[in-house]
């Protein structure tokens, strides 16, 4: 395990856990501000399911199968979210919290990151020093590649979890990204592919990543999967696509993370407690470390197929429980 990325993990952890613990008292005795004998307190969140959660967040957040899919299922079949009895208000509550729990959690993918490709990292600081031109250029594109996400995402945002964080969104985003992964690879199959480092890479074909990250809006999608896609599209190599889906990644999850922790941390530490929290970012970073690990190792000799067998097998089953009622929708 890095060092350097445990280091990054611990102080992140104490800076949540920090956070305004009075304020966060006095929310989780009267979460909604509901008038006197009106009760409306949510479902809380044990260790089990946050270790759980953060467990999902790390290993599908950088691998092609989207990490929000798997996020959502996880909570409809722990009943997270789920509080009989609530008052409309006290229920538009519960639910923003969890959307910012299962987003926040996502720091703890993010430092595994840094630590695994601390070498990138170290160089995009010294090119933003002027002392290294490809750390500059790298970071050119990395802000080329985060400013459609960041753009669409804010004019968007509301209408997304409005429209596609359900269930059936899911399915099929799962279902259609899984066939369109197996196309391709049967197409490829054979073919020797030739591209271009992230040395190379330009600032025109970030763009081209930038926009295919947009698609990853749409929960199911997953956002490595669509910007491995652009970075193939765009000209460069499987490994090259891979290290710079991670590294946008960085950018734009915590852009994410720091939004959506800054709107709605109060309802989420109030509602879930710093300790669910830090267990969630733990747990994530640790299994994201092993699913980067595993990922890189596994691309380069095998291909996406997995993925794209994963998915589809995975829409068909999900698809199957929601129409028994295995699964509520």
């Amino acid at each position: 395990m890095p060092t350097r990325a445990l280091f990054l993990l611990l102080s992140f952890l104490a800076l949540f856990l920090t956070v305004n613990p009075a304020q966060a008292e006095t929310a989780a005795a009267n979460p909604a501000n509901d008038p006197p004998g009106q009760t409306n307190k949510g479902s809380a969140m044990t260790m089990t399911q946050a270790a759980i959660l953060g467990v999902v967040e790390g290993l599908t957040e950088y691998l092609p199968v989207s990490s929000t899919g798997h996020l959502v299922l996880a909570e409809k079949i722990m009943g997270i979210g789920a509080a009989p009895g609530l008052s409309a208000a006290a229920a538009k509550q519960e639910k923003d919290a969890v959307e910012a729990y299962t987003i926040c959690i996502q720091g703890g993918a993010i430092i595994a990151v840094v630590g695994l490709y601390f070498r990138r990292v170290r160089q995009m600081f010294a090119g933003l020093a002027g002392k290294d031109p490809l750390g500059r250029r790298l970071i050119v594109n990395i802000l080329a590649g985060f400013l459609p996400a960041a753009v669409i995402g804010l004019l968007l945002n509301k209408y997304i979890k409005a429209w596609l964080f359900g269930s059936w969104p899911v399915v099929a985003a799962w279902f259609v990204g899984g066939v369109l992964i197996l196309f391709f690879h049967y197409r490829q199959a054979g073919r020797a592919r030739a591209g271009l480092t992230l040395e190379a890479m330009t600032w025109k074909m970030a763009l081209v990543v930038g926009l295919m990250q947009c698609v990853a809006m749409w929960p199911g999608v997953s956002r490595s999967l669509v910007t491995i896609a652009g970075g193939l599209l765009s000209g460069l190599t499987l490994a090259a696509s891979v290290e710079f889906s991670f590294l946008l990644g960085v950018v734009t999850l915590g852009a994410a993370t720091v939004y959506d922790g800054l709107k709605h941390g109060h309802d989420m530490v109030a509602q879930f407690s710093p300790a669910a929290l830090a267990t969630g970012l733990f747990f994530a970073f640790i299994s994201a470390v092993v699913a980067i690990r595993w990922m890189v190792g596994y691309l380069n000799k095998h291909g996406m197929a997995i993925f794209g067998y994963y998915r589809v097998i995975l829409a068909l089953v999900v698809g199957a429980l929601l129409l028994t009622g295995h699964i509520a929708d």
